[in-house]
């Protein structure tokens, strides 16, 4: 197995500067939503036929999960967005011949450790050295309970996991607030004899839930504010199914915020997913005042999805959210506090826990980085506050990324908006998620650069290429 860890080679060091930048303006599109793709092309992979998936995006999380698939026997194709699946049906997954490189993605480890327990052999799964320090002891265990044989190093990848084919239903399994443990779950249950049910105690994506009528499959959802359960009964058929992935929220948030933190900006956002239960963010921007219109352009893959319509300029006002909210918006609250750091007032955001098990410990990060820029931030316990600075903050610092694609992204919109550049240590991170957030930015007017080598004092390899790339679009 360290052999195989060994084969990846660790991404080349990154830094990047973000200079206070003039407005934004235009119109543009995101990647496809990233929770989406990886559950689409997960059950594309479980169905008896071809499937078609438009709008994957180009992260190198969802690769990882495609890779993986096709490690397994199934048949991807892949055309610039479109995605082309020959599923193999429940159960149908051959044993592979290599240990399963998950990279830097938690969905691909969690989502596929889920499925692979219903399948007849052993797999190894591994990661990276940011993935091998997350927690999977809340996977293990339930999953163990329904008869898979899973081995891991103190509860953490890698994973040796002895499937079970069928697998025993799952009669209580508790997937806490988490939306992967969750689908984890409901793709082991797919290969289990009998009705299994899950427990969740707050609400989380829905996407799976969501997604499985599209592929023909039958659940019973039920989901309130207090939490809720799902049920379902295993050894289902699906059937392929052919549908676009409306775009990612989580991407989209970073340019919705830096319009409206620059002041003078106009920025539309097209066709982004709206889904309730990830739209937290963008309720925070209203109730702080943003200038800021969700103009709804109908369904895809029965997500709802809107253009974003952002303009800058207007002051901001601090809000304090409750640990209700989390759920919501777990991956947008590094960029929540960039623009609480630009309001009047003291922010409070309470019940972040699970930030401190993300790529990183988002808390940690978020502290340090505004507290070198100039911001006033303080935790106690899981609940952070943010002095805000009634406009632009001084900037000027240097942010770690400690290889967390959104902590980088984040402090590359304070180096946008504040009043002097950022420099943001280990971005190589963002290509997780993002490999074109930069480049695409710049298109929009923002100012981000690469360092100057030493050598000749010219601009570097990285952002000639990343200069020549905006142009062209």
């Amino acid at each position: 197995m360290k052999k195989e860890e060994n084969r990846r080679k660790p991404m080349s060091a990154k830094t990047l500067t973000a200079e206070p930048s003039p407005p934004l303006k235009g119109e543009t599109t995101m990647p496809g939503d990233k929770s989406i793709a990886h559950r689409a092309l997960i059950f594309a992979a479980l169905t008896a036929g071809r499937s078609e998936i438009d709008g994957l995006p180009p992260s190198e999380d969802v690769a990882a999960t495609a890779e993986i698939l096709r490690a397994l026997g199934v048949q991807i194709a892949q055309d610039k967005k479109r995605a082309t699946v020959n599923g193999l049906g429940i159960g149908g997954f051959a044993p592979p011949q290599k240990p399963l490189h998950c990279g830097n993605s938690g969905t691909t480890a969690r989502l596929l450790t889920g499925a692979l327990s219903g399948h007849g052999f052993t797999s190894f799964l591994i990661g990276d050295a940011s993935l091998t320090k997350r927690p999977m002891r809340r996977l293990i265990k339930p999953l163990s309970a329904m008869g898979a044989g899973i081995v891991s190093r103190n509860g953490r990848l890698p994973l040796a996991i002895t499937g079970r084919a069928p697998l025993l239903a799952a009669l209580d399994a508790s997937a806490g607030s988490s939306a992967q443990l969750k689908t984890a779950f409901i793709l082991a249950a797919l290969h289990a004899r009998g009705e299994s049910v899950i427990r969740v105690s707050a609400p989380s994506r829905d996407h799976t839930e969501r997604m499985m009528p599209l592929f023909g499959g039958n659940l019973r959802a039920d989901q309130d504010e207090k939490g809720g359960m799902v049920r379902l009964s295993g050894e289902q058929e699906l059937r392929p199914a052919s549908f676009s992935i409306p775009g990612d929220p989580s991407s989209a948030a970073f340019f919705a915020a830096a319009a409206i933190l620059i002041p003078s900006s106009s920025l539309v956002i097209k066709k982004i997913c709206v889904n309730p239960l990830r739209r937290g963010f963008y309720d925070a921007l209203l109730k702080m005042g943003a200038d800021l219109t969700i103009a709804p352009t109908g369904e895809t893959a029965n997500e709802p999805q809107a253009n974003l319509i952002c303009r800058g300029g207007r002051a901001l006002r601090a809000i304090e959210t409750d640990a209700a909210l989390a759920p919501a918006m777990l991956d947008e609250y590094p960029l929540l506090a960039i623009v609480a750091a630009h309001a009047e007032g003291a922010s409070r955001f309470r019940g972040l826990s699970e930030l401190r098990i993300k790529e990183s410990d988002r808390l940690s990060a978020i502290l340090a980085g505004l507290k070198a820029n100039g911001v006033g931030a303080s935790l106690e316990g899981d609940d952070l506050t943010i002095e805000g600075c009634g406009g632009a903050p001084q900037g000027g610092g240097l942010a770690r990324s400690f290889l967390d694609h959104r902590i980088a992204m984040a402090f590359l919109v304070l180096g946008l908006s504040a009043k002097r550049a950022v420099r943001v240590e280990g971005a190589e991170a963002i290509g997780s998620s993002f490999p074109g957030f930069a480049r695409t930015m710049r298109s929009l007017g923002g100012v981000i650069r690469a360092p100057k080598p030493l050598r000749d004092g010219g601009a570097s390899a990285i952002e000639a290429e990343e200069t020549r790339r905006a142009r062209q679009d």
